[in-house]
C-alpha cells in the first residue's frame, strides 16, 4: 500500500510503497471490535462500592411495633426504602479485565493499520528530529504533515530531546512503535510515524510480538 513519505522537516513528499497487510470483506473487523473492548475494559479500576444492609451505619433495631399503629410494618431503618438507608442491588467492586491471545492482538492491529492507511490517515517521516528541545520547532514540523485533530506519533525509539519538544502539544501523543496497540491506532485523528517506526510496526505484523 503506498503512503505518503514526508521529509524530516516535513516541507515535501512523495510516495512510497509498504507492506501493510490487505483485508477483503470482514476479515479481522469482529477481532478488532473485541480487542478495543478488551482494552477499554481493562483500563476500568472496578472500585465502584455501595454499602449493603450489612455495611451502612446505623440501628438494626425495629423502629416501632409490628401492629396497631396504621402505618407499613418496617424491620429496620437502614434497609432500601428508608433515607440513609442501603442501597439495594446496588454495584460492587469487580473485576472487568478480559484475556485476549497474541494471534487476535495481532489481527486486530494488522486491521486497524489497514482502516486508517485506507482512508488516508496515515503518513510516514523520514524521522523525528528536532534541532533544540523547543515545542514550537516540534509542532513546526507536524502543522506540515498534521495541521488539525488529535495526533498519534510514532517512532521505533524516542530521544529525549524529542520527547521534551512534543509533551507540550495536547493534540499530541507520543508512543513507540512497540507499544502501540489496535486502540491507540483507532483513538486519533492522524497517526504519524517515522520510517523505523512503521518497520517496527510491520515486523511486529509479521510474526513479532503483537
Amino acid at each position: 500500500m503506498k503512503l505518503k513519505l514526508y521529509t524530516a522537516d516535513g516541507a515535501s513528499s512523495s510516495e512510497k510503497e509498504y507492506a501493510i497487510p490487505s483485508y477483503e470483506g470482514d476479515k479481522g473487523v469482529q477481532a478488532l471490535k473485541q480487542v478495543i473492548l478488551a482494552y477499554q475494559a481493562n483500563r476500568r479500576q472496578g472500585t465502584v462500592s455501595t454499602k449493603t444492609v450489612t455495611t451502612v451505619h446505623g440501628t438494626g433495631k425495629k423502629p416501632f411495633r409490628q401492629k396497631g399503629t396504621g402505618r407499613a410494618r418496617q424491620g429496620s431503618m437502614v434497609r432500601p426504602q428508608h433515607y440513609h438507608g442501603a442501597i439495594a442491588h446496588g454495584p460492587q467492586p469487580r473485576d472487568w479485565s478480559q484475556k485476549v491471545n497474541r494471534k487476535m492482538k495481532r489481527l486486530a492491529l494488522a486491521r486497524a493499520l489497514f482502516e486508517r492507511a485506507k482512508d488516508g490517515e496515515v503518513a510516514v517521516i523520514e524521522k523525528w528530529e528536532v534541532t533544540e528541545r523547543k515545542t514550537k520547532l516540534f509542532n513546526a514540523i507536524l502543522q506540515n504533515i498534521a495541521p488539525a485533530g488529535r495526533v498519534l506519533v510514532l517512532d521505533d525509539s524516542w530521544s529525549h530531546q524529542n520527547i521534551l519538544a512534543a509533551r507540550n502539544l495536547a493534540r499530541v501523543e507520543v508512543t513507540e512503535a512497540g507499544d502501540v496497540n489496535a486502540l491507540d491506532l483507532c483513538d486519533y485523528d492522524r497517526v504519524v510515524v517515522s520510517e523505523k517506526g512503521i518497520e517496527k510496526l510491520l515486523s511486529r505484523l509479521n510474526g513479532g510480538n503483537a
